[in-house]
């Protein structure tokens, strides 16, 4: 051997073959590998660049056997992912005759004016931690230009081989039965294979156990829909595999509207379940089978696709970031399937921008935790933030389309030599040692990196064009062999970042979630630093305040802008712990001059929520952000004629908003004396009620689904039909009579003089909307239909108390009431409800006090209604968690008032064996006939079985907030 041929050993120790492999993984046009075993060890070191190479179209085949079951499972899973991504991936079955102990990695480039060039390793490194990194390995590399007829060889020998009649495409039935054969035989080690610690799952972190209970008690209480917010950073795709394990779950289905956030879930799915068939959804059969099937909302949410599956295919299904898809395409799918429960997932920094998601959860929010919440527990790394006055670009000279700059123009001011030596000089002044710089563009990216580097710092340009590759760049950034990266869009989600320390964000958002991803990609906590250094470029143009609005979670009105930038001047924002903000002059001084001559009308108030979504806002969503819906309707007649004078329907949606627009005003202000009309309109999307004729038995039935669902509804139902959990044939013939005589009759005109003038009638107990939707337009119409039902939901979920019915109302004139009417009620400062094991509790009548409480607690009778503590903790959990110490609002059960206790909060009273009282809270449980069981939200706490020495005495209204206790 010699060196002029450029055939040489690479050999392990100080020498080892992983940096050489990524590096042509890197380069390669095509990859062929064939190796006899795999191990998950090995494939974590090169997976990432095995990904990349994908990503851009590099041609990859992977040939690897069962002998002597050293291969890993979850390698296997791992591969297959690879081949959902194009790779084409095989086994070589040894059948227990054949060895298979070949190791060889082939690289083909290709050069700018298309010549081709070549590496083959042959030799001993098998795809393992050892084999790549310490261990001692030969591998001969033969290049094609220095001896083709070589080269040439070993490609033709591994073609024979992948060809082989022993080979087989990777599949999930051939890993389900090596499965079986990797456990129950013994692994016979080669004699130079070490052993290595296996790739254990990792364990739920402090915020995730605590979601983990909270979902757990929601499906205690009844709920199967549910929504979880975790920041970025926090693991909520992480929360729903292990969650998903809770369950017990044999079918999941995982639904995203991008490729990307997929493929980061079926990785993480497969480290905590193993075992698991997984597939990508695309249409074809054999993915049906899978136990775990990844799909795009965009390819599952068509009806031919839904069609394909049963209702209860799936028993456990995880929505991620929905609020980026048009509802009407989720709604479809969730009236599709019927799962044991479904989670929806979502970062999103506000509360406008969970309305319409929360709808589609049935209005349970299990468990929230934003980014000041990781770092408060030590999940995230604490922050120093520079907002950094721009002032080298005008950005109100260059022309603002659709909700964004004109990207030609922003590129051009952006990338100037006076903006770069401003960012180079802030930078020097707060940067640390790891850095990754968000730009507008690839020219913007590679002009930043060029002016670094020609002021003596090792920077590169990372974009889907450049020259180093995207985890190269990562590698060397965190062995400090460069010092920043800067990127377009390569780095928003999905890469796990924790070494860089310093992010510096040299472009305005499109976007508050991608604003948040960025960030996000420097806040994960390392050994290697104490926090995360943010130099944030702020610039004169409203647009970013989308800014502050996501990770200070401000409004978009006029006041609370203003209120934020006085917060700012004043030191006083609210900060997590070892948090540091600091905005220069100039730029409070922009923001400021934003907001000076800005008329906070409601117009613009929803051109401002519009701008800051970047898409016009839905009616539910500008109700919650304060909006005065009947202003809105005073000028417009209705939400959706308001949203076409902002010209914000297509020709289409105005021509449906036209031929139904009596029916959508209806929808939005008609009367609400309990929520049925609503629910039984839901129930109706959900039956194709709107194109066919529905059964009004099935109507009826659906309805009552709705309502188990959104629970927050379930006190509408008469006595009768509470802590029912389903319909008998007794109970289904009067809940028939009871919706004929409610909703149906009104929806049919029975409460007009008019009937002919109603929307819809029943023949032959049939209900049938009273309307032609064309094709072309039930998509829209149905879209409508479901945003006016989303905002008379909250509407109606909002209100005090349904004493009187309700229509739609100035929100501010609700809150108005609410403030100004008390009501007096007993108080007992020394009465315990114990929240843990009974207990007794004595109490003085003369120390009772009298206090008042605002409307929002409902009519209150002092009577019934009274105030105690509660102690203990065996309540502190899930959902709504009750401490030691809270103020309790009761309700005294009586005979007359008692109702059904299924399913309710109730506080239960027994005498010790010295006649003392004794008092304990708990969440009743029907178990079967006449029988109960009391629960605790705390897993610490046994339940009890309710028995005959027991008397509930009162039930739990609400948890006090003891600032609106007022003597009275």
């Amino acid at each position: 051997m010699t060196a002029n041929n450029h055939q040489y050993l690479i050999t392990g120790g100080e020498d080892p073959f992983r940096p050489k492999l990524i590096n042509d993984i890197n380069s390669a046009k095509r990859i062929d590998i064939t190796v006899s075993f795999i191990r998950q060890s090995g494939l974590r070191l090169i997976l990432d660049a095995l990904i990349d190479a994908l990503d851009r179209g590099v041609e990859m085949r992977i040939l690897t056997g069962d002998y002597l079951n050293v291969t890993e499972p979850m390698a296997l899973r791992h591969l297959l992912l690879l081949q959902e991504s194009g790779a084409d991936i095989r086994i070589f079955e040894t059948r227990g005759k054949q060895s298979f102990h070949m190791k060889a990695y082939i690289f083909t480039f290709s050069g700018e004016h298309g010549e081709k060039s070549g590496h083959a390793y042959v030799g001993s490194s098998n795809i393992s931690s050892s084999a790549l990194n310490q261990g001692l390995e030969w591998n001969l590399k033969v290049e094609l230009e220095e001896n083709p007829a070589r080269f040439a060889e070993i490609c033709r020998k591994f073609e024979a081989i992948y060809f082989h009649e022993n080979t087989q495409r990777l599949s999930n039935a051939w890993i389900a039965v090596y499965q079986k054969q990797f456990e129950h035989q013994p692994v016979l080690l080669f004699p130079e294979l070490e052993p290595e610690e296996p790739l254990l799952p990792p364990e739920p972190n402090a915020i995730q156990r605590a979601a983990l209970l909270a979902l757990k008690q929601t499906r205690i209480e009844g709920y199967k829909r549910g929504l979880v917010v975790m920041a970025t950073g926090l693991g909520k795709t992480w929360l729903a595999a292990f969650d998903s394990v809770q369950l017990a779950s044999e079918k999941v289905l995982f639904v995203a509207h991008r490729e990307e956030i997929l493929t980061q879930a079926e990785y993480t799915f497969v480290r905590i379940r193993p075992e698991d068939k997984v597939a990508r959804y695309s249409g074809l059969e054999h993915q049906l089978e899978a136990d775990m099937l990844f799909a795009s909302i965009q390819t599952l949410g068509k009806a031919h696709h839904l069609h394909k599956f049963a209702a209860d295919h799936f028993d456990y299904i995880v929505v991620d970031e929905f609020h980026h898809a048009a509802a009407q395409t989720y709604r479809q799918l969730l009236n599709h399937f019927q799962p044991r429960f479904l989670l929806g997932l979502t970062a999103t920094p506000e509360r406008t921008d969970q309305a319409d998601i929360l709808a589609l959860c049935d209005d349970n929010l299990v468990y929230r935790r934003d980014m000041f919440d990781g770092i408060n527990s030590g999940l995230l790394s604490p922050f120093s933030y520079y907002g950094i006055a721009d002032q080298e670009v005008d950005y109100q000279s260059i022309p603002w389309r659709n909700g964004k700059f004109d990207p030609e123009q922003l590129q051009n001011k952006l990338a100037t030599t006076r903006r770069a030596k401003h960012a180079l000089q802030r930078w020097e002044a707060s940067k640390q040692t790891r850095t990754l710089a968000f730009c507008i563009s690839k020219k913007h990216a590679d002009y930043m990196a060029d002016y670094f580097r020609d002021h003596g710092y090792k920077a590169v340009s990372v974009h889907s064009d450049s020259n180093i590759r995207r985890n190269d760049a990562l590698s060397k950034l965190e062995q400090a062999e460069i010092d920043i990266i800067f990127s377009v869009d390569l780095f928003n989600e999905g890469v796990d970042l924790p070494a860089i320390d310093t992010v510096l964000m040299l472009r305005p958002t499109d976007s508050k979630i991608i604003f948040l991803q960025q960030l996000g990609r420097g806040l994960r906590t390392h050994s290697l630093k104490e926090k995360l250094v943010v130099l944030d470029f702020i610039g004169n143009h409203v647009s970013f305040f989308r800014k502050p609005e996501a990770l200070f979670k401000i409004g978009v009105s006029k006041k609370e802008r203003g209120e934020f930038i006085r917060q700012v001047q004043t030191g006083t924002l609210k900060l997590p712990q070892g948090c540091f903000v600091n905005y220069d002059l100039d730029a409070i001084d922009f923001l400021a001059k934003l907001i000076a001559t800005n008329i906070d009308t409601q117009e613009q108030f929803y051109r401002s929520l519009k701008e800051a979504k970047e898409r016009r806002p839905t009616l539910a969503e500008f109700y919650q952000a304060d909006g005065d819906v009947q202003a809105i309707r005073q000028h417009h007649g209705q939400w959706l004629a308001f949203v076409d004078a902002e010209h914000d329907l297509s020709t289409e949606q105005r021509q449906c908003l036209q031929r139904f627009q009596a029916f959508f005003k209806e929808l939005e202000t008609t009367t609400l004396t309990k929520s049925y009309k609503i629910v039984l309109l839901e129930a109706l999307i959900e039956l194709d009620g709107f194109q066919q004729a529905v059964d009004i038995t099935e109507l009826a039935v659906t309805s009552f689904n709705v309502i188990q669902r959104r629970r927050a509804l379930l006190s509408d139902l008469p006595d009768r039909f509470r802590g029912l959990n389903q319909l008998d044939d007794k109970h289904l013939k009067r809940w028939y009579r009871y919706w004929m005589d409610n909703p149906i009759n009104a929806w049919t005109g029975g409460n007009i003089r008019n009937a002919s003038r109603a929307f819809f009638k029943v023949e032959n107990d049939r209900l049938i909307f009273q309307g032609n939707i064309p094709e072309t337009e039930i998509d829209i119409f149905l879209e409508f239909v479901g945003e006016l039902i989303d905002y008379r939901y909250m509407q109606y979920e909002a209100r005090p108390e349904k004493k009187q019915p309700i229509q739609s109302e100035p929100k501010a004139n609700v809150i108005s009431i609410e403030k100004a009417r008390k009501q007096r009620i007993p108080y007992f400062p020394d009465l315990k409800i114990a929240c843990g094991h009974f207990k007794v509790s004595e109490h003085d009548e003369e120390t009772v006090r009298k206090v008042s409480l605002p409307e929002q607690y409902g009519h209150l009778d002092a009577n019934r209604h009274f105030i105690a503590h509660a102690t203990g903790n065996s309540m502190d959990g899930g959902k709504n968690p009750i401490k030691d110490g809270d103020y309790l609002l009761l309700e005294v059960i009586t005979p007359d008032n008692a109702g059904s206790i299924s399913n309710q909060i109730v506080a239960i009273e027994r005498q010790d064996v010295s006649g003392d009282d004794q008092y304990v809270l708990r969440y009743v449980r029907k178990r079967g006939s006449g029988q109960y069981e009391l629960i605790a939200n705390n897993p610490d706490y046994q339940t009890m079985p309710a028995t005959e020495d027991l008397r509930t005495f009162a039930r739990l209204k609400a948890v006090i907030d003891p600032d609106d206790l007022n003597d009275v």
